[in-house]
């Protein structure tokens, strides 16, 4: 297993967010993470990245305790994370936000240095943003993107850490059908190297990418299994998907 929870508690004052949580996730698959408004989705994965850490509970990566690790730790051990809510250097280049990526792997350099001075560092930087559709528009300063474009540009920064494993919070938010099936396919071929997790709200998304399904209700893992299995639990339509919207 790459990443494993035992008994994770977070507790908001007397609000139970995570509520005992033991769950492991198998290198090489593609994970998926759902479940109703409020059940716990955003606080795990809160908890996982270290943004918030457990009142209760361990984590472990690579079969190393991350339990009380800062964000920034933990990318260094190559989890690595995207956000809901789109997160990149709009003042900056393409190209330049994915260098930035790169270049935070390796402490030595001056994230504001002329790109001159590390090829390298752009050479990679050109690779990624080639590998997810978005060399062409390496000079084009971020904040002129389209959404969709902007959400790729964060799927590439997130490569710049060079992921063992990737968590993805919502990365079809806000996407057109079109953008949406360009990026499954994205997910799909990435997941061919690296381990993937990611919580979607879209359950025609879920049920085409995931190997692996797990719902939270309550912060309580209420049922896992593969996508046919979840399709077919009577609890899991009972309590979310309502009688087979999936």
């Amino acid at each position: 297993m790459l990443l494993e929870t035992e008994n994770l508690v977070k507790e908001f004052g007397a609000v139970v967010a995570t509520d005992d949580v033991t769950a492991s996730f198998e290198d090489g698959r593609l994970h998926a993470i759902i479940g109703p408004n409020g059940a716990g989705k955003t606080t795990f994965f809160n908890l996982l990245s270290g943004k918030l850490k457990p009142t209760s509970g361990e984590i472990y990566f690579k079969e190393e305790r991350i339990t009380d690790l800062d964000p920034e730790e933990i990318a260094q051990r190559h989890m690595i994370r995207s956000y809901q809510v789109t997160n990149v250097f709009n003042s900056l280049s393409v190209l330049e936000n994915v260098r930035v990526s790169v270049q935070a792997q390796n402490t030595m350099y001056n994230f504001w240095s002329d790109t001159e001075d590390m090829p390298e560092l752009v050479d990679e930087a050109e690779k990624i943003l080639d590998r997810v559709g978005l060399l062409h528009k390496s000079e084009t300063k971020a904040g002129n993107l389209s959404h969709g474009e902007q959400r790729t540009l964060e799927l590439a920064i997130a490569l710049g850490g060079q992921p063992d494993l990737l968590l993805l919070d919502e990365p079809t938010s806000g996407m057109s059908s079109e953008e949406t099936a360009g990026m499954i396919d994205l997910i799909q071929e990435l997941n061919e190297e690296t381990t993937i997790i990611l919580v979607e709200h879209k359950m025609s998304v879920v049920m085409e990418v995931a190997d692996r399904i797990k719902v939270l209700h309550n912060g309580r893992i209420l049922s896992e299994g593969t996508p046919e299995e979840i399709r077919n639990d009577d609890e899991v339509q009972r309590v979310y998907l309502q009688g087979g919207q999936a």
